[in-house]
């Protein structure tokens, strides 16, 4: 993978994008806060809401939304591209006709269109996007006064991972909620599972195994008129520099049910072993990202836990949560624990990302904010320090990479710009060489 060598003009682009983006949403903040607090306490059946990113997830966590709160109202939605927000409105407002309320001028597109869905009068802001986006727009919106969900990963680097460990303490001082879209912490059964293992149902965890082996993200077929970049982000899933790498998309879900199990408490270290072996022939040419990684993070107290992911075809797939203590075992997406307690969740099924924005939606309702604030930090840093170790091949502590000032790619991209990494003549895109490559 060749480095992006403007770290520092990167980093001054972050910078100036926050000061202008804290003086374009504090102008709104007050009236905004206000607008929506007396909306609440006048018990509203309303609670507006607008959408950042149109693709499959956003799409989906909007509709989610709406089956979760019938008086939750889509009011603006925002994607780099016109045909995702209109195709996505109209898809939803099929749906749910009296709950999508968004005429063509609160559809927008293009690097600015975020702006213009959180300086509506939504109370809430829904940011399921290109992921390398996603700091940034929470700290804009939290400076607005708005209550948000946003999707996994919650960053892709660790300077990133800074800002939003910020705007979630701004939130807290706020009273404004922040959900997480690391969403198996929502699911009643894992819920009720990990609740007794952590009340020492298995006696001390010893060893956890965490698991996402599955086919790779669909790609879009490259088109006559587009530019590098507009493919690029259209396949946005495939690329490091968009998504942060197949451990923060996939894997990430599962190594947060086994720091959840661990108390949320860091790790000290982690070494790993990662590469590309498919997915090189058309039309499986798939970014620059990893294929498969595997990660050993080893906590203070000896337990280890180790993350399994991978993204190929014609593979056995598997996506599970083993954890492993002095007296039993449990099967945490099966919902089982075995030994010296043997106990089986009987409840009711539960649709996960449903639920997380039914509680959102009540929290908001309620004036009881939610904030996922510290596992939100601590379940992507995880993630965040399983790529150092597979793309550089090295231990890494948890101390020396939350020192990194890397920046995985630039945070401020025009339309007008060359994207970081380029594919040579045959169409294929530099991948990270473990032991060569330096920073991840």
């Amino acid at each position: 993978m060749s480095n992006h060598n403007g770290a520092k003009a990167s980093a001054c682009s972050r910078r100036t994008f926050l000061k202008s983006a804290g003086l374009i949403a504090g102008a709104a903040a007050t009236a905004q806060l206000t607008v929506g607090r007396a909306a609440h306490a006048a018990g509203s059946d309303v609670v507006k809401f607008g959408l950042i990113g149109c693709g499959g997830r956003g799409s989906g966590a909007a509709m989610n939304a709406m089956d979760a709160d019938p008086g939750a109202k889509l009011i603006a939605m925002a994607d780099l591209f016109q045909d995702k927000v209109v195709g996505s409105r109209d898809r939803l407002k099929q749906g749910k006709p009296e709950q999508v309320d968004v005429p063509d001028d609160r559809c927008f597109h293009g690097f600015d269109a975020y702006q213009k869905v959180i300086a509506s009068d939504a109370q809430v802001i829904l940011i399921a996007c290109t992921s390398c986006f996603h700091p940034l727009y929470l700290q804009a919106a939290v400076a607005a006064g708005k209550h948000v969900f946003l999707e996994k990963p919650h960053s892709t680097d660790v300077p990133g991972l800074f800002v939003v460990k910020a705007a979630c303490e701004e939130a807290a001082k706020k009273n404004l909620s922040v959900v997480s879209g690391l969403c198996w912490r929502y699911h009643t059964g894992v819920r009720e599972t990990m609740k007794r293992v952590l009340d020492g149902a298995i006696g001390e965890i010893v060893a956890i195994q965490e698991t996402y082996m599955r086919t790779p993200y669909r790609l879009v077929e490259r088109s006559a008129d587009q530019t590098e970049l507009q493919y690029q982000f259209r396949n946005w899933y495939h690329f490091n520099w968009l998504s942060g790498d197949d451990i923060l998309q996939s894997l990430v879900h599962s190594l947060d049910k086994g720091a959840w199990a661990m108390h949320d408490q860091p790790p000290v270290k982690a070494y790993g072993v990662g590469g590309r072996s498919s997915s090189w022939d058309k039309p499986y040419v798939y970014g620059d990202v990893f294929d498969h990684s595997s990660v050993v993070y080893e906590y203070a107290n000896g337990v280890r836990l180790y993350g399994v992911g991978r993204a190929q075809n014609g593979c056995y797939n598997e996506v599970s949560d083993v954890l492993m203590g002095s007296k039993g075992r449990c099967n945490l997406i099966k919902h089982q624990i075995e030994g010296a307690t043997n106990w089986e969740y009987t409840g009711p099924k539960c649709n996960m990302t449903e639920e997380e924005q039914r509680e959102l939606f009540q929290a908001v309702r309620a004036g009881k904010p939610i904030n996922n604030g510290n596992y939100m930090f601590n379940s992507t840093m995880i993630g965040i320090l399983g790529r150092m170790v597979c793309f550089t091949g090295q231990e890494v502590t948890w101390d020396d990479a939350l020192k990194s000032t890397y920046q995985i790619g630039p945070t401020d991209p025009t339309w007008d710009m060359q994207p970081p990494v380029k594919p040579n003549e045959e169409g294929v895109y530099p991948v990270a060489i473990p032991g060569v490559t330096a920073q991840a």
